[in-house]
């Protein structure tokens, strides 16, 4: 055992469990806090913060690090001890040139965000959160100046934290070829809809039977109640302390079956990833997900590739069925699967389906990369917004809440991660190609035993926390780096069969 890493262990000790304390209030936050609380809360956010910045970056702990990283210790540290010394050093190199008063003074600020976030959107008023936007992004670029590497822009800064070396140069490339493919698919497809019916789908179905539903849809894909609890939030979202304690939450919408049941299926897929860290890596810095991708690959998995499959809806249309029966009385099985999969071009990023999708995403980067850049300011984004959704996808939102106002993430400070969903999506058409080699997929989904995609998924992602990058776990599993192919031809295989071979 290295006398420096047992030097090290309480820093790593007290910087987690502040980590999951700052966890339990942003969960409260989003869940059950009182509305008249989060001003107060977020001083209390604050002190935290500055306890797990102090818990970091000390004199300490960068003489430690220094220690640790030279080649003679390196040879004495065991893989996890490594790359927890590789992680931590990451996160002190850029974390120790943001000034504490700033980083404290932040973290305040993002724990009344969501809150002002939420109150703007339910009130369909932009200007009411735009003052507090300008602060985040006031906030993101300077950090991002302190931190920026040589030869990166603000925004590939921001990427990088979240995709490690995914940069704006090559999402573009990504994203364009992407475009080229999906666009003219997307008209195809489109001019068959009129005879695809989901008026199914907005009729009423009452909440509660939605709860007791989803929550056995989170059973039946592996989601461990005992090990973890479903709640409802405004915008769906996973959390977890460690690998025995993962929280997730929904939204119900009376009017909107989908809605619910696809949320639950994605954030489950959230889930089973942090459930499926070993626990020598849980409650280490290693011991979450390795990037916002390969987590959006995920839930991304469970949701489209899985969840809206006819082998995966063979054993349950039944339930549904039964839990519903006037709805549903005049829908069939082949019906439904046609409805759950229409590409239908709409405002909403969450209720788009599998094709749209990217355009959602390539409507955000670009309206990002803008931003930061400081090309377009806070005030012009609504315009801008409804502009480029005319642009790609032919709809106008109605209002700044089904708009600009619709996602939670900007209230986060979450820059530079809407391209993880394109990512994720594109990181599960890679998995999904190479897991058949291995397993039956349709054949486990058809007899509601997903017990061998869980294990598979464990064995080659969950199970190594961060410890490697997407890159890394791609390259062992598939035997190469990120490839959109996978992606566009997941794609056009699904939709030419849905639609042009009926």
């Amino acid at each position: 055992m290295s006398e420096l890493f047992e030097k090290l262990q309480p820093y790593l000790d007290r910087s987690v469990a502040l980590g999951s304390a700052l966890t339990l209030f942003n969960w409260d936050g989003e869940t059950l806090a009182p509305h008249g609380a989060f001003e107060k809360t977020s001083k209390l956010i604050g002190a935290l913060s500055a306890e797990y910045y102090r818990a970091v970056i000390n004199e300490e702990v960068r003489g430690l690090l220094a220690g640790l990283t030279e080649p003679q210790e390196q040879e004495g540290l065991t893989d996890l001890q490594r790359a927890i010394v590789k992680k931590l050093r990451k996160q002190y190199e850029e974390l120790e040139k943001i000034p504490p008063e700033e980083y404290q003074a932040y973290q305040e600020l993002l724990a009344r965000s969501s809150q002002i976030w939420s109150e703007a959107k339910e009130n369909n008023d932009f200007a009411a959160f735009a003052p507090t936007l300008k602060k985040i992004v006031s906030y993101q670029r300077r950090f991002a100046e302190y931190t920026k590497k040589p030869g990166m822009g603000l925004y590939d800064t921001m990427l990088d934290q979240n995709e490690e070396g995914i940069l704006t140069a090559q999402l573009d490339k990504f994203f364009g070829k992407l475009r080229d493919a999906v666009v003219p698919l997307l008209k195809r497809v489109t001019a068959q809809n009129g005879r695809i019916d989901k008026s199914y789908n907005s009729r009423r179905y009452p909440t509660e039977k939605q709860r007791e539903f989803c929550r056995f849809l989170a059973e039946y894909i592996g989601f461990d109640f005992e090990h973890g609890i479903l709640a409802e939030s405004a915008h769906p979202f996973t959390t977890n302390l460690h690998n025995a304690d993962v929280r997730i939450t929904n939204h119900f919408y009376e009017n909107n079956l989908e809605s619910a049941i696809f949320s639950v299926i994605h954030e489950g897929g959230h889930a089973l990833y942090e459930l499926g860290v070993d626990d020598e890596l849980t409650l280490t810095p290693v011991g979450g997900g390795t990037s916002m991708g390969v987590h959006e690959s995920q839930s991304r998995f469970y949701e489209n590739v899985l969840g809206r499959s006819e082998a995966f809806w063979k054993p349950l249309f039944p339930k549904l069925k039964e839990t519903w029966p006037e709805q549903l009385a005049d829908v069939g099985l082949s019906d439904f699967i046609l409805g759950i999969n229409k590409a239908e071009p709409g405002p909403i990023r969450t209720e788009a389906d599998e094709l749209t999708y990217p355009l959602h995403i390539m409507i955000r980067y670009e309206i990002e990369k803008q931003l930061i850049s400081g090309e377009i300011e806070i005030d012009e984004l609504p315009g801008i917004w409804n502009e480029k959704y005319r642009e790609y996808l032919g709809v106008t939102p109605k209002n700044d809440r089904e708009g600009v106002l619709q996602d939670v993430h900007w209230s986060g400070g979450s820059f530079g991660y809407f391209p993880s969903y394109a990512i994720g999506n594109a990181v599960a058409a890679q998995i999904y190609s190479f897991m058949h080699r291995e397993i039956k997929v349709g054949e486990c989904l058809e007899n509601s035993d997903l017990a061998p995609i869980r294990e598979y998924l464990r064995k080659h992602i969950h199970r190594y926390g961060s410890t490697k990058n997407m890159n890394e776990l791609l390259s062992e599993m598939t035997g190469e780096q990120l490839n959109v192919d996978y992606y566009i031809d997941y794609l056009t295989e699904k939709y030419t069969k849905l639609y042009l071979q009926q």
